[in-house]
């Protein structure tokens, strides 16, 4: 799998990653079985990096019940958040969610959707001061609020930005991409997807001969490669609870396309 450099350090990661919002929401034990084979094929592909939040119900408990079955579930790149309001609360949370997860430390701490940040950003910096973190990030998933992204940025310091990106919604290609790389933050893509909405829009239908010719064999790495062929993107992270289809998203991550392929794609896709 194609690596990219997380600027603040240096460390490499690969493209392709694992969202967990809704997909590991569950008790259900056979979901479980389906989800420790999505973690093996994820380490099988060599991806690393499995996102996960409080908000996201059950998850990052099943994070923690299910990894340390996997050989090796120390070098996945563990990532959570933030997602409360007031000092006490946030540590509160993040001491949780570290419980949850099984882990003595987290690679990747996040304010959730900037909420309460100004607060938890002191304490993100503290924590990382302390090794209880390696890297400090933001998130948000809607275009209206890349602005509010881009002043972070600007006036502090993190290592990492998560917001939304897909070949249909491509508003931080405007300018959020550019000053995440000026100001050296690493960029993880959310809603890669549409939340579903691009694979509703080419349901039935057949991938043009072209695509295939480019490596391209399934819609998920359609949607991916046009993603990570942005150097600006540093991971990406689908979500899924089945097996197969995390074959193919971690799949994708094999290679890229050009500029003149990455337009065609897009004029495509806007006119089916």
């Amino acid at each position: 799998m194609i690596q990219r450099i997380i600027p603040s350090s240096g460390e490499k990661l690969p493209v392709i990653g694992l969202g967990t919002w809704q997909t590991f929401d569950t008790s259900d034990k056979n979901k479980h079985i389906q989800l420790t084979e999505v973690l093996m094929e994820m380490q099988k592909s060599g991806a690393k990096l499995i996102d996960s939040s409080p908000m996201y119900g059950k998850s990052e408990k099943v994070i923690g019940d299910l990894t340390p079955s996997i050989d090796k579930n120390n070098d996945f790149f563990y990532a959570t958040k933030v997602w409360t309001t007031g000092l006490k609360s946030g540590i509160e949370e993040m001491e949780k969610s570290m419980r949850l997860m099984q882990r003595e430390s987290i690679d990747l701490m996040q304010i959730h959707n900037l909420r309460d940040w100004k607060t938890h950003i002191k304490t993100l910096r503290e924590w990382k001061e302390m090794g209880k973190i390696k890297y400090i990030g933001i998130t948000h998933y809607t275009d209206s609020m890349h602005d509010d992204l881009e002043k972070i940025i600007k006036s502090e310091k993190i290592d990492f930005v998560q917001f939304n990106y897909s070949i249909e919604n491509r508003n931080a290609e405007k300018s959020l991409f550019a000053i995440a790389e000026e100001n050296g933050v690493a960029t993880l893509i959310n809603r890669p997807f549409g939340e579903g909405h691009l694979f509703k829009k080419v349901r039935g239908k057949a991938l043009p001969e072209w695509a295939i010719e480019n490596g391209i064999h399934n819609w998920s790495s359609f949607f991916l490669k046009y993603i990570i062929s942005n150097s600006a993107v540093t991971c990406v992270i689908p979500a899924t609870s089945n097996p197969l289809h995390a074959t193919d998203n971690f799949d994708a991550g094999n290679s890229i396309v050009d500029e003149n392929l990455k337009e065609k794609m897009v004029n495509y896709l806007a006119h089916l």
